[in-house]
């Protein structure tokens, strides 16, 4: 990339200081920020302005100022201006511009992003062989475009994804006149008609892949059914429709099958010690079918310089071993970078011999693994940590209920025996890791996860929120400390890696969410960096009151999202300088990548990090956070048109809700009995003229000033249920209420709408006036 700022035209930018210094302006510094974004550390920014000694402060005051203005954020030990691209992006390829350059847009909507999303020009050289077209999606490395012209920024090519399947996804439809229509799972589709003699068996009502044929100049444009999903009542249909809207892989190829058939098991040999007589246990849901991490704990044996410190010990499953750098396996499971899980059905990141055999750590079964011991003070500090690459053999295999009702006093005939040895010493670990997480203080908020249970037929039988056990957060500290070890030992090793990375909240979250409280008489510091600890205060002082669910649901919506990154910018939510995903190579892609890193820095055996892996590590996080992603929408979709099939029958019905967001259009609201979601249009919530508070997460009546707020608990009848959409349209029953406090927000807008009405330009109608 050729930069307007470089280091030479930086030195000249830059403004004389008191010992004859030049030190740059903030403009200058701000200018650099955006148009090199690949060297915009602290150190490279130094460097670049030859800034030295203690005229570093006066840089670090620099870039102090312009996070506080907004200007930028700091994302690892990069500085990237506020509302811009990353260098390293996702884009959908939509158009071509007259010169033929291809014209790209992010495919994720960046949440920090502030404004218009700006556009991407891809650009091929001349004789070069194209890569990609119209329609594709494209991993890219991006800079600003220093043209007079085109699109924000310039793109190049770094992978393209496999081009959209021409086939379709929809419902049969057999008309009063006997012919049949395909009524398209995206309603973007128009309908399609299918001859007879193309169905394909379907029946009236089937979900079908079509394909669909030569348009002809009259008529709806026909199709061939390919394939025969089923019955659109059943669970299997409704995932489906999610796999095939997300493009997720869900056929493995016959040389990945091949592959995962073809492995033999792993011997002890190599350098891997013998952990087989260890009393590991593996505690997982009762309904697990892979075990990808055991644990055991005992006092720390040196009492003496460690009085009341102990040993914990998580063995991890050796997928490394099995699945080797550009096998048909890793090619397959970095395509797919993480299973996605449905109410009754997975699609896994790895062939069920590897998932469910080779690599489940069966009990009473010999498995590789890679393990880490673990010592910590009585206070909950980790002292020192160790990695083996071991052969185990599971202890026993026990559900999180079965192991809490064993310590609880109700063990049976399998946890029985090992109560005294293996238990305890867990829980009494986990009262030491405990205290270290209660000083750590990561963000605690309270958002139960509810279950869906479905009948033999794959309908919906019931939801429920399943108790949160000691058992569960066990596990949960237990791995935590685990990956914590991990990043710390590949950053020791100065040994690539890749990151799981959570920023805090940007500045535009941060100044909303200090606007919602002040209207509830809470406030936020400014200027300060924030702490989870700050976020728990608060949560502490709306806890049993009437406006506990509402703030843990901003407090949630001021977070940002979690990602995979190779630059480390610490993980604000769980208040850890450096963490690494570690323990779910099964089912997640970034932990196998954490193992070889591993293998390769530690020396434990063959199969580590190859070179390809360390070269493409970024491009990797990209893929594997944007893998993610895909995989918590079609999860949430498929819920979604479980729920909406449930209730279908139930149209006219009352139900209490909550109130789960607010928007100019309109309220979305859920029922907590089933976490369903449906919306309530605002042109439907009475005779008052509703205005969007957006700081108060609220629509204020203009005439009344009471109205809706994000929390409320409130009384709705459902109206309109639309199942292949996974849609639900409610009425509002509950009047209006009062709301606390005041908003700038709610000011602007009614002087907005003041000014509109002056103009004789009244924007459209909310809600319903006499």
């Amino acid at each position: 990339m050729v930069s307007r700022v470089t280091k030479r035209s930086a030195k000249k930018a830059a403004t004389p200081g008191a010992d004859g210094a030049y030190l740059p302006s903030k403009e200058d510094v701000l200018r650099y920020i955006t148009e090199n974004p690949d060297r915009s550390g602290k150190r490279e920014l130094a460097k670049a302005f030859n800034i030295k000694g203690e005229h570093r402060i006066w840089l670090k005051d620099i870039l102090a100022e312009l996070k506080s203005e907004g200007a930028i954020s700091v994302r690892g030990k990069k500085n990237i201006r506020a509302g811009h691209l990353p260098p390293v992006v996702m884009l959908d390829i939509f158009s071509r511009d007259a010169e033929g350059a291809l014209i790209a847009r992010p495919s994720e909507e960046d949440e920090e992003l502030e404004g218009p999303v700006p556009l991407v020009s891809i650009r091929v050289q001349k004789g070069a062989r194209a890569t990609a077209g119209v329609g594709d999606r494209v991993l890219a490395r991006v800079h600003l475009n220093e043209g007079d012209s085109g699109p924000a920024y310039v793109g190049r090519i770094m992978k393209v994804f496999e081009k959209r399947k021409k086939a379709v996804l929809g419902v049969l439809r057999e008309r009063r006149d006997g012919t049949l229509r395909i009524e398209p799972v995206d309603r973007r589709q128009e309908e399609l008609t299918v001859d007879r003699d193309y169905a394909n068996g379907a029946k009236n009502g089937d979900l079908v892949e079509v394909i669909p044929l030569r348009v002809g100049r009259y008529g709806l444009p026909k199709a061939k059914v390919v394939e025969v999903v089923g019955s659109l009542t059943s669970e299997k249909a409704v995932s489906m429709i999610a796999i095939h809207a997300h493009e997720i892989p869900h056929i493995f190829p016959e040389d990945v099958l091949a592959e995962a058939e073809a492995a033999e098991p792993a011997q002890l040999k190599e350098g891997r010690e013998d952990w087989r007589k260890l009393p590991l246990i593996t505690i997982d849901p009762a309904d697990a079918k892979d075990h990808d991490d055991a644990v055991y704990a005992e006092p720390d044996p040196d009492q003496e310089k460690n009085p009341g410190g102990v040993i914990v010990t998580v063995a991890i499953a050796d997928v490394a071993y099995y699945v080797h750098p550009g096998s048909a396996l890793d090619r397959e499971a970095l395509k797919r970078g993480n299973s996605v899980y449905f109410p009754d059905r997975v699609v896994p990141m790895l062939p069920e011999r590897i998932s469910n055999n080779l690599c489940s750590l069966r009990e009473g079964e010999n498995r590789p693994a890679l393990a880490v011991r673990m010592r910590f003070a009585s206070d909950g500090r980790k002292l020192s940590h160790t990695f083996h690459r071991v052969m185990m053999r599971s202890a026993a295999r026990l559900s999180y209920t079965e192991a809490q009702e064993a310590i609880d006093g109700k063990p049976h005939d399998k946890t029985g025996p090992i109560l005294e040895p293996i238990l305890k010493p867990l829980w009494a670990a986990y009262a030491v890791l405990k205290r270290g997480r209660e000083a750590r203080e990561p963000l605690e908020l309270d958002l139960p996860e509810r279950k869906i249970v479905l009948k033999e037929d794959g309908t919906v039988d019931r939801v429920f929120v399943p108790p949160r056990l000691d058992a569960h957060k066990l596990i949960e500290e237990f791995m935590i400390q685990a990956n914590v070890a991990a990043a710390e030992t590949l950053e020791a090793a100065r040994q690539p890696l890749i990151y799981r990375v959570h920023d805090e909240p940007s500045l535009a979250k941060q100044e909303s969410l200090r606007e919602f409280l002040a209207s509830l008489g809470i406030s936020l510091a400014h200027g300060a960096a924030l702490r989870p600890s700050q976020f728990n205060h608060i949560l502490s002082r709306v806890s049993g009151t009437e406006h506990e669910q509402l703030v843990n649901e901003v407090v949630l919506r001021s977070q940002s999202q979690a990602v995979y990154s190779t630059d480390n910018f610490g993980h604000f939510g769980l208040h850890l300088r450096r963490y690494a995903h570690f323990t779910s190579p099964i089912r997640r892609y970034a932990d196998l990548i954490v193992h070889r890193a591993l293998v390769t820095a530690r020396e434990l055996g063959p199969y580590g990090l190859s070179r390809d892996d360390e070269a493409r590590m970024e491009e990797t996080a990209a893929l594997i956070s944007a893998a993610e992603r895909r995989a918590m929408a079609a999860e949430r979709e498929t819920v979604d048109r479980l729920i909406a099939e449930h209730l279908s029958s139930r149209t006219g019905e009352e139900f209490t809700a909550k109130i789960s967001g607010i928007a100019k259009a309109g309220i979305f609201v859920q029922l907590p009995d089933f976490g369903a979601d449906g919306f309530i249009p605002v042109s439907t919530l009475g005779e008052d003229y509703y205005i969007f508070d957006e700081a108060r997460h609220a629509l204020v009546g203009q005439r009344t000033g009471r109205g809706f707020q994000l929390g409320n608990t409130v009384q709705v009848r459902l109206v309109e249920v639309q199942p292949l959409a996974g849609a639900m349209r409610f009425e509002m029953l509950s009047e209006p209420i009062g709301l606390p406090g005041s908003s700038k927000s709610l000011h602007k807008a009614k002087r907005d709408v003041g000014r509109a009405a002056r103009r004789g330009k009244m924007p459209e109608r909310r809600g319903r006036r006499k």
